[in-house]
């Protein structure tokens, strides 16, 4: 019965030791605030679709963006955007395969 009383001690220590130690680190943590870093602004210019297309949907690579836009009259295209420059790479069109 004596070890598990001692036993029971050291874990109840442990805990108490561990809890400190966690409230220590995020409070270290907490008192090292990094300044904010400036953003620079993003000035790219706008992109241009065709007159009566919209946006369907879009998805993102490493460096590119790809828009699928449904044009007016009813075909499909792919814009290729540069992320970094904002400037259109090239256009893809969808046409159903005969």
């Amino acid at each position: 019965m004596a070890g598990l009383k001692t036993l029971v001690t050291v874990m109840g220590v442990m805990l108490v030791a561990g809890v400190a130690v966690l409230i220590v680190v995020i409070a270290g943590r907490v008192s090292q605030k990094t300044p904010p870093t400036s953003a620079q602004p993003f000035a790219a210019a706008p992109i241009d679709i065709p007159p009566g297309a919209r946006i369907e949907a879009m998805s993102t690579g490493p460096d590119r963006l790809v828009l699928d836009v449904v044009l007016a009259d009813g075909t499909r295209q792919l814009l290729l955007i540069d992320l970094a420059t904002g400037r259109r790479i090239g256009t893809i069109p969808l046409r159903i395969a005969p």
